[in-house]
């Protein structure tokens, strides 16, 4: 009973040790397929790190102002007897635009100016008969006091009189007309807005860590959402002297040339100053980065050494860069590249170190300095 029992146990060992043997064969064969076995390349497309001249500019945000502009309002009360403009017309200096009535004022008018000749031939008269002293010297000086405050009288009605024959006092372009023909209207009230429109001015604000890089005469290019595809340009012709103490930002104006008046005060702009230096810079794709929170990088392809006889493989090498500005589909490389090298443009996500790649670009993007959404 004994024996039997230690033959049925020998046997069980057995059978184990032929079990672990088999599986143990079994795990070496897949450990040495694993060795073996090497990922297929991964398909890219690729970019070359290109040496590129950007244009130095600021950017702001800007509001058009006219030159010169001006509500135009009545000196004095009186009844509107004629309009001489429409609303939007373009008029000159000294252009009249509204006439009050003046009949009162012409009838005092013609009254003064017959006192006013009297007196003046009294002093003629006085001026001739005071060397010979025909009059006394006194009677000289009344006859002169009175000449003189009879011409006074002349020219304030005359100063009346123009108070109430409103002109343009610049070239410029006409608003709403706020009067009405007939209408009896005070001093002080509106009648139209005349803007000059042609040069206009454009006011923006920059922050005061970019006063060193202003100065008079500086070129600005400026668009508005308003005006599609129009570019205008100009050159700054005053910087504040002072520095916003709220915001930290100094006020710039430029002055820019308006044609057919497209430009209008009040208009918001964006502004674009060129400042005079341009600086070489190492530029990539920004698809190219993997960024990360320790520091950024992107992969450069290599040629793998491959036997004699065979092709020569690509693999990618992780490269740490440090990146500067960002400016359309780019981003400048301040260092960890050089020009010349060739990187992987797009889908860096899914590489890692030491990757073999294949580089086809049949689908690769068009990188651009100034990419426009396209329209739907």
């Amino acid at each position: 009973m004994k024996k039997k029992i230690l033959f049925t146990i020998i046997g069980l060992l057995i059978i184990l040790g032929a079990l672990a043997g088999i599986k143990a064969l079994q795990i070496k064969a897949m450990v040495a397929q694993g060795e073996q076995f090497t990922m297929p390349p991964e398909v890219v497309t690729a970019s070359e790190v290109m040496s590129d001249s950007w244009e130095a500019t600021l950017t702001a945000v800007g509001s058009i102002d006219a030159v010169q502009g001006v509500n135009m309002t009545a000196e004095m009360s009186g009844k509107v007897v004629r309009i001489g403009f429409e609303a939007g017309d373009r008029v000159a200096a000294g252009d009249l635009l509204v006439q009050q009535d003046i009949s009162v004022e012409n009838a005092q008018l013609r009254a003064a100016e017959s006192s006013l000749e009297l007196a003046r031939i009294n002093f003629e008269r006085s001026k001739a008969l005071l060397p010979n002293n025909a009059i006394s010297r006194s009677d000289y000086d009344n006859s002169q006091a009175q000449f003189t405050a009879a011409r006074a009288q002349v020219d304030n009605i005359r100063a009346q009189i123009a108070k109430k024959t409103i002109r343009a006092p610049f070239a410029g372009r006409l608003g709403m007309r706020q009067i009405n023909l007939g209408q009896v209207i005070n001093d002080g009230q509106e009648i139209v807005s005349l803007q000059s429109l042609g040069p206009v001015f454009v006011n923006f604000l920059l922050p005061q860590q970019q006063l060193a890089q202003l100065k008079t005469g500086l070129m600005i290019r400026v668009t508005s959402d308003a005006l599609p595809g129009q570019l205008f340009t100009g050159k700054i012709t005053a910087i504040a002297p002072e520095v916003d103490v709220a915001t930290r930002n100094i006020r710039v104006q430029a002055q820019l040339a308006n044609p057919d008046d497209l430009l209008r005060a009040g208009m918001f702009t964006n502004v674009t100053v060129v400042l005079p230096k341009t600086d070489n810079f190492l530029i990539i794709p920004s698809t190219a980065v993997l960024y990360a929170p320790y520091s950024d990088s992107v992969f450069v392809i290599e040629e793998k050494k491959s036997e004699e006889g065979s092709p020569a493989a690509k693999t990618v090498r992780q490269q740490f860069v440090t990146l500067g500005e960002k400016r359309g589909d780019f981003i400048v490389v301040k260092s960890g590249l050089e020009a010349g090298e060739t990187i992987v443009s797009t889908g860096v996500f899914k590489l890692r170190n030491g990757q073999a790649v294949v580089v086809d670009n049949k689908l690769a993007p068009e990188f651009k300095l100034n990419p426009q959404p396209a329209e739907g």
